[in-house]
């Protein structure tokens, strides 16, 4: 299986790297041309617990170098879908499928349009990861699951063979019907952490030690919850205290949420896909989302302060 992974952060770099040291023919694809020259000359430095290891990858900042694949796995941040994918046209062939291990909300719509729903797979993985150089990422892969499925919940002979593709490479994934379920099961996580991360500017070792932040973040969960059992979608869990302790099982005190990492680069957050979500299904449904209101907005003021880029 020939395999292009659409997005050089952590995420990217950590699921490429599992791939790529397994053995898969996998390419990953990031727009930095310092980070693709410095891991394709020295490779990637990964880091999970105490232990350090270095993978040689294959990096390109240019799709149309690698060709057709079989499998694009997408990891890019969710506002960045449509721009990334329109880059990336040459490595879809016929047979071509997507999949989104994307956080959040929305992107499997924008996929779909884009690309066929018949292209699209959706999935949501608990591995984490951090960047800590252009060529260095901490990691945490061994207790974390991925989960895949089709859209329509079908149990698919392509769905089932990316499974056993990441399961060899040590990356624990399961083939689910209910794939719908499990991507808000991670949308409970990223509500729990994600906007409080960035808003306090704290990393999971301190994030989970003021008691404060843990009751926002239960209350902000408790709201997508309710959103949830409105839209008449089944959760594996009634309690909101699971997904903020999920979010940090296995995770080293170091990590930094995703959108706390994006601020601290200087680019916006995926807020409008994950505490967002919540508010625009809130509005939908009629129930009130106070404190994801709270939270976008916070996230938001942050963001204004962003230097702006050329042609913005």
């Amino acid at each position: 299986m020939r395999i292009a992974v659409l997005g050089a952060g952590a995420l990217g770099c950590a699921i490429g790297a599992e791939l790529a040291e397994a053995g898969s023919d996998v390419w990953i694809v990031g727009r930095s041309a310092e980070r693709a020259a410095e891991m394709n000359a020295r490779g990637l430095l990964v880091r999970e617990g105490e232990h350090e290891r270095v993978v040689r990858v294959r990096v390109a900042t240019d799709a149309g170098a690698i060709g057709v694949v079989d499998l694009v796995v997408v990891v890019v941040k969710a506002f960045d879908t449509e721009a990334a994918i329109e880059s990336a046209r040459s490595l879809f062939g016929q047979r071509t499928v997507a999949l989104t291990l994307q956080n959040g909300l929305g992107s499997e719509d924008i996929l779909a349009r884009l690309l066929g729903t018949d292209r699209v797979l959706a999935g949501r993985t608990y591995v984490g990861g951090t960047m800590i150089g252009p060529a260095r990422v901490v990691v945490s892969v061994r207790s974390r699951h991925t989960y895949l499925g089709e859209l329509d919940g079908s149990i698919s002979d392509r769905a089932v063979a990316i499974a056993a593709e990441f399961d060899c490479a040590g990356l624990a994934t399961t083939v689910r019907d209910d794939i719908t379920t499990l991507m808000w099961d991670k949308l409970l996580v990223n509500v729990a952490t994600g906007a409080l991360s960035a808003i306090t500017h704290l990393e999971y070792g301190r994030l989970y030690q003021v008691p404060e932040i843990e009751a926002a973040a239960i209350a902000a969960v408790s709201e997508a919850m309710a959103v949830a059992q409105v839209s008449g979608v089944p959760l594996s869990t009634s309690r909101p205290e699971d997904s903020w302790r999920i979010a940090a099982d296995g995770m080293p005190a170091e990590f930094k949420a995703s959108m706390l990492a994006g601020l601290e680069r200087g680019s916006v957050t995926e807020i409008d896909f994950v505490n967002g979500a919540v508010v625009r299904l809130g509005e939908r449904w009629g129930v009130a989302t106070p404190v994801n209101r709270v939270l976008v907005a916070c996230v938001k003021g942050l963001e204004s302060g962003l230097p702006r880029r050329p042609g913005e």
